[in-house]
């Protein structure tokens, strides 16, 4: 169980930091101001439903009381021409109408006080919003000069992941370097004292030879000279191409 808690643990720090790295704030308050409008839009929305509903139940009330005025004159007019059966049920049409006035009042004013309500709740909310939105931007201003800030330093210091990747890079680059500058330099001293040559073969074989020739007749001619000056040989002669 002991093993298990740290593992969780350990997994629990991993994911936080990689979500941190990921957590860009300034997302994060854009994602707010939009739900934040969107509040605010589902405010407005019901201010319209709510003013829908008391304007209908308005003109239902305004309704009933055109009946009931009609009703009155049409109550004259049947107890005018004896008919008092018809204007009882005039009347009593009348009264039925009227009982339901005071219901429909009742709900026109709850809906205006509803509608105030909302109306009240919606220039907060649009006030709230207004400053969030002014804070936010500063806070996203601050955060940008931050972060470029941080990676200035970081370039400066090299301890950022990429400019750490760039100096591994530097000095892989500078080591080969130096390998192969080392390299040219002991090839550079071979070939000086002979012990490589040219494997191209593109060096003339005949001139190679004439070259040699004309060395080993300089050598003779040296050797003749000395031993003049010696009192031992004879006068330097040529040597012929074919000795």
């Amino acid at each position: 169980m002991g093993l298990l808690s740290r593992t969780t643990t350990v997994v629990k720090a991993k994911i936080s930091k990689l979500l941190d790295r990921a957590e860009d704030p300034r997302e994060i308050l854009d994602y707010s101001y939009e739900k934040q409008l969107e509040l605010l839009r589902n405010v407005k929305r019901g201010i319209i439903e709510v003013t829908t509903a008391k304007r209908r139940l308005e003109m239902q009330e305004q309704q009933i009381e055109q009946n009931m005025a009609k009703a009155d004159d049409q109550a004259r007019r049947a107890v005018a021409a004896g008919r008092d059966d018809l204007a009882r049920i005039i009347l009593q049409r009348k009264m039925d109408a009227q009982a339901q006035l005071p219901g429909i009042q009742q709900q026109i004013e709850g809906l205006a006080a509803q509608e105030q309500k909302l109306a009240g709740s919606a220039e907060r909310l649009q006030t709230k919003i207004e400053a969030f939105r002014s804070q936010k931007e500063v806070v996203k201003a601050q955060y940008s000069a931050a972060e470029a800030q941080v990676k200035i330093g970081e370039a400066f210091s090299g301890v950022s992941e990429e400019m750490a990747d760039v100096g591994l890079a530097l000095d892989r680059a500078q080591d080969k370097t130096q390998r192969l500058q080392a390299r040219a330099g002991a090839i550079d001293q071979l070939v000086d004292e002979g012990v490589l040559s040219d494997i191209t073969g593109s060096e003339d074989k005949v001139e190679a030879e004439l070259a040699k020739i004309g060395t080993q007749q300089n050598v003779e001619i040296e050797l003749q000279s000395l031993k003049q000056q010696l009192g031992r040989g004879q006068e330097p002669k040529q040597l012929g191409a074919g000795q």
